[in-house]
């Protein structure tokens, strides 16, 4: 299980790293002190780049008088995460060909630095004092024994992400590219991939078709979120059937993860504060039939899928699923999972939150797994 850092007291320096803003901070015990330092993040000039990144950490030492044990921060790739070698060919392009970032900060700090995909440091921060500990404390106030090691996050947002834990460790594969989930297949589209249809624009994209609006740009998600609870005008059941589809797609996109990590899902980024709207069609579509040639019906998967934000789901999702089974000429009962069973819940941490958490937790892990 991931450990709990609240309590302590070593310092790290995190960077959330953006096509728009640098934003630095210093954290202890998972919280951050003092102010945030934002820095321009010359996306286009490589040079000045890396000085705006040394700089706002020298700023931080400055302002807070903290010395750090590490640095810790997710920067967009693609890169070499394990190496700190970053490849962007995406919002900061400075940054194409292969810059060893990681170890140009060590050399500039005398201290270690970890570099990793803002997907994965969701996710671990989610792990660390997110959902999975939410999702475990229910489990215990309803007397169940089961106890959840595992979890998968979703960052939704103008893209679709992914990260994975695996007992309390980040799995990042063999290449630092686990959990990139954006290019999985499209059920709409066998050519093309699943963001396209689980990100803003596919709730754009969807309300203007059914809205009938040729320019899918006019009405951001938020504005269709609020057409579909009547706080602004405009067509309410279409936008309502906007973030239904683009839950759909995702309930999809989960299906096929879920067949291979089962485990609890917790889901993050922009667009998971209208979850109200589109997160009972992704359980639905989870829970759904699939046919076999002969047309016999099978459950979509072996497990059964909660909606933790529904009061009920989630009493009825810890509540049950297991039994004891009595070991025969023994007076031993065995508590034996006899319902497998996911659960599906909202970050309330918020993400960036949990990016900076998961960013301060594993860095810390890393050096003490080292030493």
């Amino acid at each position: 299980m991931c450990v709990d850092y609240s309590s302590e007291s070593r310092v790290v320096f995190t960077l959330d790293a953006g096509g728009t803003n640098y934003v630095f901070a210093a954290m202890v015990g998972g919280r951050k002190v003092g102010r945030c330092v934002r820095l321009d993040p010359e996306p286009l000039d490589l040079q000045k780049s890396i000085s705006n990144i040394k700089g706002g950490f020298n700023m931080l030492l400055k302002e807070t008088g903290l010395r750090p044990c590490a640095i810790s921060f997710a920067f967009p790739g693609p890169a070499d995460y394990e190496n700190g070698v970053i490849y962007n060919i995406g919002n900061i392009p400075a940054f194409s060909g292969g810059v060893p970032l990681a170890g140009i900060l060590e050399h500039e700090f005398g201290v270690p630095v970890f570099i990793n995909n803002d997907g994965d440091l969701f996710t671990y921060g989610e792990a660390v004092a997110g959902a999975l500990p939410r999702i475990n404390n229910i489990m215990q106030s309803n007397g169940n024994p089961k106890r959840y090691k595992n979890l998968f996050g979703i960052t939704l947002g103008t893209g679709l992400g992914g990260g994975f834990v695996v007992d309390g460790k980040l799995y990042t594969g063999d290449n630092s590219n686990a959990a990139e989930i954006w290019l999985m297949t499209d059920r709409r589209n066998l050519d093309g991939f699943a963001e396209e249809q689980a990100c803003a624009r596919a709730v754009q994209k969807n309300y203007a078709m059914l809205a009938n609006i040729s320019d899918y740009r006019k009405y951001s998600p938020k504005d269709i979120e609020d057409i579909a609870l009547g706080k602004i005008e405009g067509d309410a059941a279409a936008a309502k059937e906007a973030y239904r589809l683009m839950g759909e797609s995702l309930g999809d996109v989960l299906c096929e993860i879920s067949r291979i990590v089962d485990c609890p899902i917790v889901i993050g980024g922009g667009l998971s504060y209208g979850y109200p709207l589109f997160i009972d069609a992704i359980v639905d579509f989870m829970n759904s039939k699939i046919r076999n040639a002969d047309g016999r019906e099978f459950p979509r998967l072996v497990q059964k899928v909660y909606n933790l934000e529904d009061a009920r789901q989630a009493s009825d999702f810890a509540s049950g699923g297991v039994k004891d089974i009595q070991i025969p000429g023994t007076d031993k009962k065995i508590a034996s999972v006899c319902q497998k069973r996911i659960g599906i819940c909202i970050s309330e941490l918020g993400a960036s939150n949990a990016v900076s958490i998961g960013a301060y937790a594993l860095a810390l892990s890393r050096i003490d797994g080292e030493k």
